[in-house]
Formats: C-alpha cells, sequence, structure tokens
C-alpha cells in the first residue's frame, strides 16, 4: 500500500564526520573516515561484511566512541574534542536488522515505548497515528510474533520515527525478507522517509538495495571510503575495479597499453595515454559482449546456455584466455560461436 499523505515532517539534520577513526586493541576497523550527509538527504553506506560500515553507524549512533576525529549533528559536536553525548541526547533513531521489537508488547505498545515524556494516554495516541501512516492500523494489537516480517519491519520504522528524530539510522533492515517482499517493503519504506523528509543513513552490503533507496552512496573497504558520489555516478564511472566488481560481475582481460590502446581477447579499447606501455586489467560486463555465428569475432566454445528470464546466462571458453567468459545476452545459440564487443 503506498504511504503517501499520511505522514508529518521531522526536522532533519546535518551529520558530518571529521576524519573519524576507531580501533580496538587487535585491529584498526574505521580507518579515517570525513564524508557529510546533509539534510533530509538518504545516504548508503554499502560495503562487503566486515568492512566498518555498521561500527560507522554506531558511531553516528553514539553506540561506539570514535578513538579520534569528530562527528557532528547540524554543527553541534557528538563525539569528539572530548565530548561524548550519549545516544539519548543524539535525537537519532535506530532501526535495526533484528527489528529489535520487544516480544511482550503490542505493536502499539512497542511504537510507544520510547515516548516516555509523554503522558500513557497521549503515547498510545501518537504510536496510533504513526501505525495508520505505515498501513498496520489493523494489527496494533497484535504482538510481534503474530506479525509478518515485512510488518515487523514497518513497526519498527514507526517506532523509529514517533519521536521526530533528526536523523534515521538502519542497519540492513531489510536483509531478513524474502526478495519480492523486501522490494515491497523497502518502497514503502522509501516513500516514507522521503514523506516525512527525514535525514537517513542505511547501511546494506546489497548494490541493488542501495542503488533503488540511497541519494548517495557512500563504498567502504577495509574501513575507509573507497568512492562517494550518486547512484549513477558510482555505477558508470567507478573509481577502481574493486568498486566496479561490487557492483556488478565483470570478465577481466589483461592487456598491455601500446597507442593509447588495449588489444584484449574479444577486441581493442580505448586507454588512457598516461597508461602507456603498462600492463592493465580490463573489465568487460557481460551484457557488454555479443555473441556471432562461428567464423565471426573472437572462436568460442559455448558451455552453458542457461534462460534467464529477461535474459540468457551464457559461459564462454576462448582461446588463450584461462578463466571463463560469462555473457548476458538475448540469444539461444549453443555449441560454437564468435565472441565480440558489443560497444
Amino acid at each position: 500500500m503506498p504511504l503517501r499523505g499520511k505522514a508529518g515532517p521531522v526536522f532533519a539534520g546535518q551529520v558530518r564526520l571529521e576524519d573519524v577513526r576507531f580501533s580496538t586493541r587487535r585491529r584498526t576497523i574505521i580507518d579515517g573516515v570525513s564524508l557529510t550527509v546533509e539534510a533530509g538527504q538518504i545516504a548508503c553506506l554499502l560495503g562487503p561484511s566486515g568492512c566498518g560500515k555498521t561500527t560507522l553507524l554506531r558511531l553516528v549512533a553514539g553506540i561506539l566512541e570514535p578513538s579520534a576525529g569528530r562527528i557532528l549533528l547540524d554543527g553541534a559536536v557528538m563525539a569528539g574534542d572530548g565530548r561524548m553525548v550519549p545516544p539519548e541526547r543524539r535525537n537519532i533513531g535506530l532501526v535495526f536488522q533484528d527489528f529489535a521489537l520487544f516480544p511482550h508488547l503490542t505493536a502499539l505498545e512497542n511504537v510507544a515505548y520510547g515516548l516516555y515524556a509523554l503522558s500513557r494516554a497521549e503515547a498510545l495516541r501518537v504510536a496510533r497515528l504513526a501505525l495508520e501512516r505505515v498501513a498496520l492500523g489493523h494489527v496494533m494489537h497484535s504482538f510481534p510474533a503474530a506479525l509478518s516480517g515485512g510488518e515487523q519491519q514497518r513497526v519498527a520504522l514507526a517506532r523509529a520515527l514517533v519521536p521526530r528524530p533528526q536523523v534515521i539510522l538502519l542497519d540492513e533492515p531489510f536483509s531478513g525478507l524474502d526478495q519480492r517482499l523486501k522490494e515491497s517493503v523497502r518502497d514503502d519504506a522509501l516513500s516514507l522517509l522521503r514523506e516525512t523528509r527525514a535525514t537517513a543513513i542505511l547501511v546494506t552490503h546489497d548494490p541493488e538495495e542501495a542503488l533503488a533507496f540511497a541519494d548517495r552512496v557512500h563504498v567502504m573497504q577495509q574501513g575507509r571510503i573507497a568512492q562517494s558520489g550518486s547512484p549513477g555516478d558510482i555505477l558508470h564511472r567507478p573509481n577502481s575495479a574493486a568498486v566496479a566488481r561490487f557492483f556488478r560481475n565483470y570478465n577481466c582481460f589483461n592487456a598491455q597499453v601500446r597507442n593509447a590502446r588495449a588489444t584484449t581477447a574479444l577486441g581493442i579499447v580505448r586507454a588512457d595515454a598516461a597508461l602507456e606501455g603498462r600492463m592493465v586489467d580490463v573489465l568487460v560486463a557481460p551484457a557488454a559482449i555479443k555473441v556471432v555465428p562461428m567464423g565471426q569475432g573472437t572462436p568460442a566454445l559455448i558451455v552453458e546456455n542457461r534462460d534467464m528470464g529477461l535474459t540468457r546466462r551464457i559461459i564462454a571458453r576462448i582461446q588463450g584466455h584461462d578463466a571463463p567468459v560469462l555473457i548476458h545476452a538475448n540469444v539461444s545459440t549453443v555449441g560454437e560461436a564468435g565472441l565480440v564487443l558489443a560497444g
């Protein structure tokens, strides 16, 4: 159900991290992260497991204290300069991966739980309105065990929003849902965040989720920000092979640059003249390879050809290239064929 026209606005805040570091006795987990999330912006911390993205979220929340650097909310120092503001005084809402709902409280009571500054009657009234905003008015008296995963996620989001926080932090909130339900619940959550104009930071390891959800993506690797930008910038203009491979499967061909060109087994591609004479890795997307009749292009043996619905997933072998070549194409070719760069 669309979640439009029902939620009141929050007073969004800007989040700024300045050279933030966090270390344990054994290792450095966050290594000099600086970034800004503007008020009302939805940002995503994207990276593989263990890269430090959840730790960074906990530093912003105040659950952890940075070893160095500063964290600011609307220009006020939350951590750093000898100051450490506790989580309950940061006006930040949290949505965890497991939703963290109290099993002995109804959906209504869960949402009202954090409204301790209000009277009991007023807290329940506000909580009731919040559940109606997320299309859950009909289950407000149900316990979490009786709710679906998607319903539990929306209860958790409503609970995070009712105190009108300046910032909402979401730690992989959709990872426990099946794919079809995940897309629906994610779209509803995004609509609600847009409607309330809340500043939000989402942690995820799912590139598709980051592209669909965020205004700005910060790709993390080994405790650092590898690249920041709009979803389109990150997807189409990655600044390294590691970032590129996080978003797509690529075929990698080794080639030497000569006359600003790199000659691969599939054809010639332009290269930066500054790389003249150097060996480089040329990354070729599966959709950038075209299957042509035998006798054209680079001879290839197709060893796998699977119908994936909109495309076919093809695995081919070519002489002089040890790794199998992955292709996404709209063909039914089997056996021997040729491969060329599609564009």
